[in-house]
């Protein structure tokens, strides 16, 4: 059964034929469009992908005549269940991209809904414009999403927000129809009127409600007040009356009112919207600290009395959150003390001087008033993270342990400046009764707060407190005269409060506007008017319970792997595309497929652990394809606010899906390449005539499913170990040791990299180390990447109990290869056996990659410049997906650079798109090219031939041969080719 539509299979398949699109209608499709970053979940009857605006004419048909819906989406980012619904979802995020026209001189632009923000701003930036409303997800939210929500963000209180922005939209209305709407004259008004078909009775019917003196004098009594920019609550027929033909001198616009209107009037196809001159390009932002909320909701209007263009809160709760995101810990440098909330105010000038001026007079003012008590000014070069630490405040909040989170329903309240802080102060009060500790992250400046009740809505009490707490909300804010929703929307969680929040009358006249424009309720329904009730079709059923599941790999820190899924809010930063910078999340970039994010693996992961009837609750195909893509580059690790680790959930994935299916032969050739190896180096020239021979490696290739255009690695002529063994101590250096170190060696060096081992040994005794190798197991990665666990558990027990008594600050363990060392820090204390666990924890903070170990070396003065080369190079460097998230490209930066007159550049890559033995599946082949080819190979191909390219990945330098016929250095061997002999 598909949700409660009737049986629409046999319709289904054959307007799947008719699209240029497609329409996906299997369990997977449906699971991962069931929610968006909301508590809502139900399950839509299929999920349309148009390519033309032809092809939505047809799905309107469709839901025309077969009496179901459809529910626009572009990101997927709405806190107010916009986007969740039983009909079907039409995606427009994959096709729908394209910027169609731009007006450098009339300064607009005209673009297909699922252009991502920040994306056309990068088209833009060069011609000394920008589209300003800015949200939190301005990386991934769409143009289309920000309309059909009204979007503002953290500079509305200069820019306004997106529906002063919209010039005209594209449309195609519920019988069809394509219209154009845009500003119109009075007599083009009149003759639209004259109309005989569905537009000309929208004219009318607004001509007829709005001119009616009783229905604008309850728009004017009931609505927000008018003080407050950012109101989203019902249909802006506010905003109506300001046209000439009414109270105003304003041309009469429809764009007006589909700006925030969710999709419920009419599906959008294309969108001119005005274009501002960018900001002046010196920015500084005011750190100032408080001790409660009161006082920064006080200062928060001392602020605004200065021409700052953005004030933001986010409070202890929010703050505490970001001390265990790997990303966004970094970010924390100018918090000071323990604050209650911190208001973040930015001042922008065309000089540094004239930035600081303003921030410092700002400061003089809160000082003079007595309050805050810590006024750090974050200067232009860390004004980025800083913000960045702002915007993920959202997904930080998934952080909170347990059940209980922070939940979105009374998260969008504005009210007039003037009032904020009383407003506060009184919903705090209430909020107890509740029992409550809100989260308070705002849009001070606009008089907005996100406030966040935590709540379990796994339980009917957690379930009962929303609506309450709901309810008790919105009567506040009409107490206030202020908007129920600023910014996000009404969706399904507010719906229920219009008529509270605008009165019975008006809440009448948004329903007759829609079922004007919508007879047969066919866009997005449900949504603003004739919702159901806020408090159903929740993510769960009350007092379901949560099931635990036995695994290898220790989730027990989160509660298990479910509720790590569980982490998830659907906040969509896994959506992010290259241009934004960052690893996450590969697959998608290339794909564009929601399916390939760790948004929609969390969300199938949670869908199928939860509802599981199986006696293997993993096995399930869905999962298996979710995840098929996954690359467990990590990126989600640090990159995800709520740090969603879906390698490790994959990996866990695969162990347990294999114990009922068992483990392919390709997997095993791989999580045992060591051992091949091995035996290949017994006869590596013999082995190596085989693999290169393009009958015998051709026919190997073909055997494991291994992509023919793949060159297999090569055995070296000695193994790391044997060299070592044998030449080591011949080799030259002080007769003085800085100190003594232990080198890993992990089973690529040994055995495919020997040459880059030997130098990297050679070069840290050369520089005065001495250089301990002893027996010690593979670090077990390769076993990790295809779930078998157990393997790679009995090398890092063994590891952990050779090392744990050897190694510590003074004698680290120093390894080469990212994937391989790193298991360490991240893997090996949640695999191994509870008796290794707290030796586990101490030996990764002992355990560095070499860079690391290089850098910090050179910071305590023991590596000098004078050591290396004068000589002039350019290198570009591509870091390793593993070293991002769990390390630091910095230290490679650093290291590069103690040759004077080096140069180097860090290519904004995220992965290479390898991933270990990803990249040479058969099946994954192209996928792997098309991630190479997002950021990585026109760099390197870009690069002068004098430059050189820099990878400490072993899998990064054989992607970046393949893809573009370059040679890639590990740091080591640019470094020993620099070091003066």
């Amino acid at each position: 059964m598909l949700s409660d539509q009737p049986n629409l299979v046999p319709q289904l398949e054959k307007l799947a034929t008719q699209l240029e699109g497609s329409l996906q209608f299997d369990r997977l499709s449906r699971t991962l469009y069931a929610t968006d970053a909301s508590v809502y979940r139900e399950m839509p009857l299929a999920v349309a992908f148009p390519k033309t605006e032809s092809d939505i004419q047809k799905l309107i048909q469709f839901a025309t005549e077969n009496g179901t819906s459809l529910i626009p989406r572009t990101a997927g980012t709405s806190l107010a269940g916009q986007c969740v619904g039983n009909g079907i979802v039409v995606d427009v995020s994959k096709h729908f991209t394209q910027i169609l026209e731009f007006n450098k001189e009339e300064r607009w632009v005209r673009v297909q809904p699922g252009v991502v923000r920040d994306e056309l701003n990068r088209f833009l930036k060069p011609y000394g414009l920008f589209f300003s409303p800015i949200t939190s997800t301005a990386n991934r939210a769409m143009i289309g999403g920000m309309v059909g929500n009204n979007s503002s963000g953290t500079t509305s209180i200069v820019y306004g927000v997106t529906r002063d922005k919209v010039i005209s939209l594209n449309t195609i209305l519920s019988d069809g129809k394509k219209v154009v709407f845009g500003e119109i004259s009075q007599d083009d008004f009149d003759r639209k009127c004259g109309q005989k078909d569905l537009e000309g009775t929208l004219y009318r019917q607004i001509f007829d409600e709005l001119n009616n003196p009783e229905v604008r004098e309850e728009i004017h009594s009931q609505f927000p007040k008018k003080s407050i920019h950012r109101r989203n609550t019902g249909y802006a027929v506010d905003e109506l009356l300001k046209a000439e033909l009414f109270e105003g001198k304003e041309k009469f616009n429809f764009c007006k009112l589909l700006a925030g209107s969710e999709g419920t009037l009419a599906f959008t196809t294309e969108i001119q919207i005005s274009l501002d001159p960018l900001p002046d390009p010196v920015d500084i932002v005011v750190a100032a600290h408080f001790e409660s909320i009161h006082e920064s909701m006080k200062s928060a209007q001392v602020a605004m009395k200065h021409p700052a263009t953005a004030v933001e809160l986010m409070d202890k709760i929010i703050l505490d959150c970001t001390k265990e995101s790997i990303e966004y810990s970094k970010n924390r440098y100018f918090v000071e003390g323990d604050p209650e909330a911190i208001l973040m105010i930015e001042f922008r000038g065309k000089t540094l001087e004239e930035a600081f001026a303003k921030g410092e007079a700002l400061i003089a003012d809160l000082k003079k008033a007595n309050l805050g008590y810590a006024y750090p000014i974050i200067e232009p070069e860390k004004v980025a993270s800083a913000w960045a630490l702002r915007a993920a405040g959202l997904g930080l909040l998934a952080n909170i342990p347990g059940d209980p989170k922070a939940v979105a329903c009374i998260e969008d309240t504005a009210v007039d400046i003037d009032d904020l802080a009383d407003y506060i102060a009184e919903f705090d009060e209430m909020m107890v009764a509740f029992n409550q500790k809100p989260v308070h992250y705002a849009h001070a400046g606009a008089g907005e707060i996100h406030l966040r009740p935590v709540l379990d809505l796994k339980t009917q009490e957690g379930v009962e407190d929303f609506y309450k707490i709901s309810r008790a909300s919105a009567e506040l804010v009409k107490k206030y005269q202020g908007s129920l929703s600023g910014e996000h929307g009404d969706g399904r969680v507010r719906a229920a409060f219009i008529p509270l929040m605008v009165g019975e009358k008006n809440y009448e006249l948004f329903r007759r506007i829609k079922y004007k424009w919508d007879p047969k309720n066919i866009f997005n329904p449900g949504k603003i008017v004739d919702a159901a009730p806020m408090n159903q079709f929740l993510r769960y059923e009350t007092g379901m319970r949560t099931p635990v599941h036995d695994t290898v790999m220790d989730f027990s820190n989160v509660g298990g792997i479910l509720r790590l899924a569980e982490k998830c809010n659907g906040s969509g930063d896994c959506r992010k595309l290259p241009g934004s910078g960052g690893t996450m999340c590969p697959s998608y970039m290339a794909t564009r497929n929601e399916k390939d994010t760790v948004r929609g693996r969390a969300n199938t992961l949670r869908e199928f652990l939860t509802l599981d009837k199986k006696e293997n609750a993993f096995d399930h195909p869905e999962i298996k394809e979710a995840l098929d893509l996954c690359l467990s580059c990590k990126g989600c690790t640090a990159e995800c606010p709520s740090n969603v680790d879906m390698s490790s959930m994959k990996a866990e994935f695969l162990y347990q899906y294999q114990k009922t299916h068992g483990v392919p032969l390709r997997s095993k050739a791989f999580a045992y390449i060591n051992e091949l190896n091995g035996l290949g180096a017994k006869v590596p020239g013999i082995a190596n005539f085989f693999l290169r021979n393009s009958l015998t490696g051709g026919l190997m290739k073909s055997v494991l499913g291994v992509a023919p255009k793949r060159n297999l690695p090569e055995i070296s002529a000695i193994s790391l170990r044997k060299w070592y063994k044998k030449y080591y101590a011949s080799l030259p250096g002080p007769s003085n040791k800085i100190k003594s170190i232990y080198f890993f060696v992990d089973e690529f060096t040994n055995h495919n990299d020997t040459e880059i081992g030997i130098k990297a040994i050679s070069l840290l005794k050369k520089l005065g180390y001495e250089v301990k190798v002893i027996n010690h197991e593979e670090s077990g990665r390769s076993a990790l990447s295809k779930g078998l666990l157990e393997k790679a558990k009995k090398h890092a027990e063994s590891n952990v109990r050779i090392f744990e008594k050897l190694i510590d600050g003074n004698t680290p363990l120093v390894g080469l290869e990212p994937s391989a060392i790193l298991s360490f820090r991240d893997e090996y204390p949640r695999i191994v056996s509870k008796e290794l666990v707290n030796a586990a924890k101490k030996l990764k903070f002992h355990v560095h990659l070499i860079d690391e170990f290089l850098g910090k070396e050179v910071a305590a003065g023991n590596i000098k410049p004078e050591a290396f080369s004068t000589q002039s190079r350019k290198v570009k460097l591509h870091g390793h997906c593993h070293q991002k998230a769990l390390s630091s490209l910095t230290w490679t930066q650093k290291i590069l650079s103690l040759p004077s007159n080096y140069s180097v550049d860090t290519i904004p890559s995220g992965c290479c798109g390898m991933a270990g033995s990803f990249g040479y599946e058969a099946e994954h082949y192209e996928v792997s090219q098309q991630v190479g080819e997002l950021v990585l190979f026109p760099a390197v191909r870009e690069a002068g031939s004098d430059t050189i390219i820099a990878a400490p990945g072993t899998s990064c330098r054989h992607q970046i041969a393949d893809g573009t016929g370059r040679k890639a250095l590990h740091p080591v061997e640019i470094l020993w080719e620099a070091l003066e002999k």
